[in-house]
């Protein structure tokens, strides 16, 4: 009997797959628990439909990640921090203040999370910083930490 999964079913397939499985096991175990469908033409062009815009909204999300990040790379971001003696920083600039500084002068909303500093942040200076904007997609930033006066 060909199914189509409404979602994981682990050890046999992923959501939206069409299978070929026994009539007992779709009968018995994979529609009480609604776990699968009978795949039907009306059926199977529909989970075709679905996943047809599904990659037509990854593809323009990849889009706009490959934009902001041409947009971004190369860029200086500007971050305030207390300095002592010797350009230490009072703690350490953290992603945080990193995102905050990206929304401020680029009007950009960066999740914290994305942003990787490649080490701790304690003195004034530059270092380097990467903004992970979609899977396989990345912009490299100059991070400038100047003393707050």
């Amino acid at each position: 009997m060909k199914v189509i999964l409404l979602q994981d079913v682990p050890g046999t397939g992923k959501k939206g797959e069409i299978l070929n499985v026994s009539d007992g096991y779709a009968r018995n175990f994979l529609f009480p628990r609604k776990w699968a469908m009978q795949a039907t033409d009306k059926a199977v062009k529909e989970v075709e439909r679905r996943k047809e815009i599904e990659r037509r909204n990854e593809a323009e999300k990849l889009k706009e990640a490959q934009d902001l990040a041409n947009t971004l790379e190369g860029k200086t971001v500007v971050v305030n921090s207390k300095a002592g003696e010797g350009g230490k920083l009072y703690g350490s600039v953290t992603a945080q203040e990193v995102a905050d500084a990206l929304k401020r002068y680029f009007a950009i909303d960066i999740d914290k999370r994305k942003i990787d500093l490649k080490e701790s942040v304690r003195q004034l200076g530059e270092s380097k910083l990467e903004v992970k904007l979609h899977p396989g997609v990345s912009a490299n930033m100059i991070l400038k930490v100047v003393e707050d006066k």
